[in-house]
């Protein structure tokens, strides 16, 4: 029976050579789609790979018009969540948000 270093030795060459084979594999059938897509006229945008994405939804702009105008000349719906830096600033310093209202 084997001892436990020679077990995980084996177990690393075995996946050093299962890596191999898959890096081989994968040319192969990268080379096969190409030749395919060349053969058919297929392009990316066919497919609908527009390009690479993060995983994360891109932020968007608040589409409600703004009630209020900073200091600076900021601007903020006063909707629900996190408020602006200037608005918790100016809350802060104790003045009256009304007064930014536009």
């Amino acid at each position: 029976m084997a001892n436990y270093s020679d077990l995980m030795a084996q177990a690393k060459s075995l996946m050093a050579q299962a890596e191999q084979a898959r890096k081989a594999e994968l040319a192969t059938v990268i080379n096969d789609i190409k030749d395919k897509m060349k053969t058919y006229g297929i392009t990316l945008a066919d497919l609908g790979a527009v390009g690479k994405k993060s995983g994360k939804p891109a932020k968007t702009k608040s589409v409600a018009e703004p009630k209020y105008r900073g200091p600076k000349g900021e601007l903020w719906a006063g909707g629900p969540g996190r408020k602006p830096e200037w608005v918790r600033a100016v809350l802060a310093a104790g003045q009256d948000i009304e007064k930014f209202r536009i």
